[in-house]
């Protein structure tokens, strides 16, 4: 036993782990994560530096030149197209929609076929209607041979009462017989009259079962499909539709704006107008005031006002947003005027607010340039500039919001 003690004890020292091992090893792992977290560091100092560096890029536009010899703007409004003939087409009857012959966009003409109805209890009605003037007009054709018949017999019956042969009795019976089938005719008369008169009314709800165009125009909205009940009335819930189609005179398309009651004595008839769509911003339309509302609505505060373009174009569309500028009657003579003079024209967009104040940037040399500028009125996208600016300068119009004075830019090509 002693000597398996003594064989078994060296190979137990040798599993253990000596402490200077142990140490090395804490140590060469400390090394590694401040290895790894230096540089990580050192990759985000680069990152910062990098994008601290990096020069902005900016979209300029050159402020444009003035109209010369124009005429005053006198107040400025906002509003939209809107077309004066403008109908929902609806059918004049309950019904089934058999046919829609049109689809959005379609150009149509006055009385052009748009839809149809189911047609079949109508036609049934008319055949009936006809059906009870023709048996009148039958029943019209027996009588009157039923009336000679008793014509003969009333002048026989006169006759034999002359040679005393027959009773005034008898008389009077043929007599009365006679004017019976006379009245009887003229009621089958009348009875012809009225199935005509339902003829007709049948044949107007067969004829209101197709629907036509009431004018020339656009379909802008297509509201029924083939299957759909109809009704001109609201009935049965979502399931029946009031309306066929939306149609647009489109030459009758004009421009309806608000304008507050404070300032309605600016506006008079015939007024000139520059009118500038949302949609295009750098098309002034020409334009003339067609008559003002006689009425204020008192909730806002704001008279209505209509406005006739002086051309009409493919591009003006009903519903577009618009913005107009109320003219002078007479355009405005040199010396005659006391308003600032407009320097430039800038689009809205390149200016800026800093504290209540209107600014630009201006680019000269790769850089940069903050300008502090007076704005007159806007016409449109663009804003009048009296002062700070010159016809030809180029003004940042998009960038960072962060720009500096001084800062150096690219600009976008």
């Amino acid at each position: 036993m002693a000597a398996t003690e003594i064989h078994t004890r060296p190979d137990l020292d040798s599993l253990r782990i000596h402490d200077s091992s142990r140490s090395k090893g804490q140590t060469g792992k400390r090394v590694g994560y401040a290895s790894a977290v230096l540089g990580l560091i050192v990759l985000l100092g680069g990152l910062a530096l990098a994008f601290r560096d990096q020069t902005p890029v900016v979209q300029v536009v050159t402020a444009d030149k003035p109209a010369t010899g124009g005429r005053e703007a006198v107040l400025n409004a906002s509003g939209y197209v809107t077309p004066r003939r403008r109908a929902t087409i609806a059918a004049k009857i309950t019904g089934r929609v058999t046919g829609v012959f049109f689809d959005e966009g379609t150009h149509v003409h006055t009385g052009q076929l748009l839809a149809t109805l189911d047609e079949s209890d109508a036609k049934r009605a008319l055949d009936s209607a006809k059906a009870d003037r023709d048996a009148s007009q039958a029943a019209i054709a027996d009588l009157r041979v039923q009336l000679r018949l008793a014509e003969i017999e009333l002048r026989r019956a006169e006759e034999l009462r002359k040679a005393g042969v027959q009773s005034q009795e008898q008389l009077d019976t043929s007599s009365a017989a006679a004017d019976s089938l006379k009245a009887k005719i003229e009621l089958a008369k009348e009875q012809v009259l009225a199935s005509t008169a339902r003829i007709a009314e049948a044949q107007q709800a067969v004829d209101n079962c197709v629907i036509n165009a009431p004018y020339d125009g656009i379909v802008v909205s297509k509201d029924a499909q083939v299957g759909e009940m109809v009704s001109p009335i609201s009935a049965g819930g979502g399931f029946t539709r009031t309306g066929i189609a939306t149609i647009v005179d489109m030459n009758s398309n004009e421009i309806e704006v608000d304008v507050n009651e404070s300032y309605i004595a600016r506006v008079k008839d015939r007024q000139p107008v520059t009118a500038i769509l949302d949609a295009y911003p750098n098309w002034q339309i020409p334009s003339h005031v067609r008559t003002v509302i006689p009425t204020a609505d008192r909730q806002k505060a704001t008279v209505k006002v209509r406005i006739s373009f002086d051309k009409l174009d493919p591009r003006i569309l009903p519903d577009m947003g618009v913005k107009v500028t109320f003219l002078e009657d007479a355009p405005k003579k040199k010396g005659d005027s006391n308003a600032p003079k407009v320097a430039a024209l800038l689009p809205n967009e390149a200016l800026r607010d800093d504290n209540g104040k209107k600014i630009v940037f201006l680019v000269k040399d790769g850089h940069v340039e903050r300008r502090a500028v007076a704005v007159g009125n806007a016409e449109g996208a663009q804003t009048e500039i009296l002062s700070g600016l010159i016809a030809g300068d180029e003004v940042v119009v998009g960038g960072p919001a962060d720009l500096r004075d001084g800062q150096a830019v690219k600009i976008k090509k």
